[in-house]
């Protein structure tokens, strides 16, 4: 008798090729995973397509059919009338006569739930994107802290709130518009607003009880608004802002892109030039900053 004819026989078979079969387990495995992640992926797509489908023979047809014969054949009904007429109208939008005209509202339908689909898959993927990389950078914050403070990392305990005075102090904001200016003149930086020059985590509750909209929506959109009025409006998409639950206080974590062109900060009437240099940011002078303007955008 073979000696894989029966289960035992191939039982002992495998036991013998054990790499063979190990192999061909995880080759059906791998087959399996890719069949799964591709109905995963299609299926919404399929989904919306069918609702498309449906929508299209069972709403837009009969629509269109009663609108069609209102406007070719005006008739004064009584409400009774008008809605029992409605109904015969769309339901002879699904007799044999119309099969044709039922399939083309069929592939309209189709086509619109097919590209609502790829937009939801899109959309959804990049929720996932933003969503992953947020965990991702929470994981190593903790380090980044440890590390301290450097040419491209800024740590603020707050950014509205004094913590020594224990009140409202506007000029905070001017510290952090400097220092946003000054990672975007430069080559960018990361900004921790909630954590103290000695990388101790102070939170933001101190900042959210003076704003109008509380939490982090409303830090956000303060956050964004600033940077509109003291540094301009097209410097905002060059900000990048991302919370953090680090000891169950929040972070908030400012990305900051280089800027193509010299950033000035609006301070009442004049403009004055802020650099990043080492851990600290300085204000230029004129002259400097005309100097440092030439050589970090040569082509302005």
């Amino acid at each position: 008798m073979s000696g894989c004819q029966d289960y035992t026989a191939e039982k002992t078979c495998l036991c013998h090729n054990s790499g063979t079969g190990l192999f061909r387990l995880c080759l059906l495995w791998a087959k399996k995973v890719k069949l799964n992640n591709s109905i995963s992926i299609y299926k919404p797509i399929l989904t919306h397509s069918l609702i498309g489908v449906l929508a299209g023979v069972i709403l837009l047809h009969p629509l269109t059919m009663v609108i069609y014969w209102f406007e070719f054949h005006p008739v004064d009904f009584v409400d009774s009338t008008l809605w029992s007429f409605v109904i015969s109208r769309m339901a002879r939008s699904f007799t044999g006569k119309m099969i044709g005209m039922t399939g083309s509202f069929a592939l309209l339908g189709g086509c619109f739930g097919f590209a609502f689909g790829m937009y939801h898959r899109a959309l959804t993927g990049s929720n996932r994107l933003v969503s992953s990389l947020a965990d991702e950078l929470a994981r190593d914050l903790p380090y980044f802290i440890e590390g301290g403070e450097s040419e491209s990392v800024e740590f603020k305990a707050s950014a509205r709130w004094d913590y020594r005075q224990a009140k409202l102090n506007k000029s905070l904001e001017d510290v952090v518009v400097k220092t946003i200016a000054g990672f975007m003149n430069n080559h960018g930086g990361t900004l921790l607003i909630g954590v103290d020059d000695q990388g101790a985590v102070i939170g933001l509750e101190g900042d959210y009880k003076t704003l109008k909209k509380n939490g982090q929506d409303g830090f956000q959109q303060y956050i964004m608004n600033t940077i509109s009025t003291r540094i301009g409006t097209d410097m905002c998409p060059l900000i990048h802002v991302i919370f953090h639950d680090v000891e169950n206080k929040d972070v908030c974590r400012l990305l900051i892109e280089a800027s193509p062109r010299p950033v000035y900060v609006k301070d009442k009437t004049t403009r004055r030039y802020f650099l990043r240099v080492g851990n600290a940011t300085r204000e230029l002078d004129v002259h400097e900053a005309i100097e440092h303007v030439k050589q970090r955008w040569p082509e302005q």
